[in-house]
């Protein structure tokens, strides 16, 4: 089989994305993996993909982010690609069809609909969904997504619609109030008698109302999560490596002496 040649590098965002389309088509026609790929197979690995745009993001790698821009662009194509051979849908369909979604969605720029600030547009942005045809604003939350983001996303979207606290006073009150409940579960005498299913419960609420606070005082509780994640992993593999420089295995260490450690861990 003869060699295709390379299509040349574009200096533009039409010849780039032509170039990108021209590359896909030949390695779907060609290439013995991506003449297999279907969009199930496809779909794990652009989950991967998104995660590790993701950490690239949290990382503030911006050679990073743009390789896995690509990735995912690439992803999005390759759907597009395996859609059109059954003439279900190809790229133009895709990217017209989002482009007269954003239009749609925002009349204060592309019509005579006056706004005052995000609050405004955010409502209006979910009153125009439930006008398409969605039954409800939370239809547009995906049942896959993490628990955490899902929650997040959940209150942002009442939030969209009015349905929301006045104040983060009475926010964090109401997170008081969750751990009181979930406290209340394990004040028993007998600790045979706690019911964990009731205690999940609590505790499930507990994590709702502290997402809800943090969202009013702009924190994006998944980012903030990922952050002390990685801070304590940082902070673990420093006791790990001291530890293995003193000849000593972590099992066999008391607290005290980890404590050492990881306190100088927190220093650094």
């Amino acid at each position: 089989m003869p060699n295709n040649p390379i299509p040349a590098t574009a200096n533009n965002p039409a010849d780039a994305f032509n170039r990108l389309l021209t590359v896909l088509d030949t390695l779907r026609t060609q290439c013995p993996w991506d003449k297999k790929q279907t969009m199930e197979t496809l779909r794990h690995l652009t989950i991967e993909e998104t995660y590790e745009l993701s950490d690239a993001i949290l990382d503030g790698d911006l050679d990073e982010i743009k390789k896995e821009l690509g990735d995912v662009m690439m992803h999005l194509v390759f759907y597009s690609r395996i859609a059109s051979e059954t003439d279900d849908f190809d790229i133009v369909d895709v990217l017209n069809g989002v482009c007269d979604k954003l239009v749609n969605r925002h009349p204060h720029i592309y019509g005579d609909v006056e706004v005052q600030n995000e609050e405004d547009v955010k409502r209006n942005w979910e009153q125009i969904k439930l006008k398409e045809g969605n039954k409800s604003v939370l239809a547009g939350v995906p049942a896959s997504l993490p628990a955490l983001v899902k929650a997040s996303r959940i209150q942002e979207k009442a939030r969209g619609v009015g349905f929301d606290w006045e104040d983060k006073s009475q926010v964090w009150e109401k997170v008081e109030e969750e751990l009181q409940e979930f406290k209340a579960e394990f004040n028993v005498a007998d600790n045979s008698a706690i019911d964990v299913e009731q205690a999940e419960a609590e505790f499930g609420d507990v994590l709702f109302s502290l997402i809800n606070y943090a969202r009013f005082i702009n924190i994006n509780p998944e980012n903030a999560l990922e952050k002390t994640n990685r801070k304590f992993i940082k902070r673990f593999q420093y006791l790990e490596s001291k530890a293995q420089e003193n000849g000593k295995a972590l099992a066999d260490m008391t607290l005290s002496e980890m404590d050492i450690y990881w306190n100088e861990a927190k220093k650094l």
